[in-house]
């Protein structure tokens, strides 16, 4: 056994927008500090992983998003190099709010699919973004 203690649970969101386009922020600390990523965090205490992604979508972006479905669990132990997290990632759709960056994020902006493809991603976000459909 690795270790005594388990991997800490985390929530990321791909956000769909309808006019074909998905939310990322630029992180605004370390690790990859300045690079693009999926709006997510930690899940705290007494927190549902679904309470968990919307409250940090709030947080990162500024704005609502109905849940549409769990994309997929992510838990490769090197995916942050913090310390092995795993990651309960949901497909989401914009509601309401003026996105905006906040919090941990320096930036939230809209990217189109062919963006998405020259853009480089912190942590496992890439994978994420394929398995969604997003990038090739």
């Amino acid at each position: 056994m690795p270790g005594k203690y388990g991997p800490s649970l985390t929530v990321d969101a791909i956000i769909e927008y309808p006019d074909d386009r998905v939310v990322l922020i630029r992180r605004g600390i370390p690790p990859f500090e300045g690079r693009w990523a999926l709006p997510g965090g930690f899940v705290v205490t007494g927190e549902t992983v679904e309470d968990a992604c919307i409250r940090e979508v709030k947080e990162e972006c500024r704005i609502d998003v109905d849940l549409d479905g769990i994309l997929g669990v992510y838990s490769d132990p090197e995916r942050d190099p913090r310390r092995h997290t795993v990651s309960v990632t949901f497909r989401a759709k914009y509601r309401s709010g003026e996105l905006e960056g906040s919090s941990d994020a320096r930036e939230a902006k809209l990217f189109t699919r062919q963006e998405l493809s020259e853009t480089r991603v912190a942590f496992d976000h890439e994978l994420m973004l394929r398995d969604a459909g997003w990038v090739e």
